[in-house]
């Protein structure tokens, strides 16, 4: 019934693909801008739309984790709280 809760982690090969997967993405886009036959006005534009796209991802990644993690925080509690109950429920005691 005491059930400790699996952390889950990412292996090394994983975090690597995805590492690697945002430097080509990254990359592909910043040469794809940089040779499209535009002003350069409409080129720096474009950069700067794609770093905000970034930083955007990276904000709601950020915010989507934070919000899991604090509901695995409750849940915990919650769980610690009726374990605790039930430890010290006594079902033949006479009321």
């Amino acid at each position: 019934m005491n059930e400790t809760p699996v952390r889950q982690q990412n292996t090394a090969a994983y975090y690597g693909q995805a590492v690697a997967s945002f430097a080509v993405a990254l990359v592909a886009t910043a040469v794809g801008i940089l040779r499209l036959e535009a002003d350069t006005w409409v080129r720096a534009f474009l950069g700067i739309a794609v770093l905000y796209l970034v930083t955007s991802a990276f904000t709601l990644a950020k915010v989507v984790r934070d919000r899991q993690e604090a509901g695995q925080l409750v849940s915990r509690v919650d769980q610690a709280r009726l374990e605790k109950l039930l430890a010290e429920h006594d079902p033949f005691e006479k009321l």
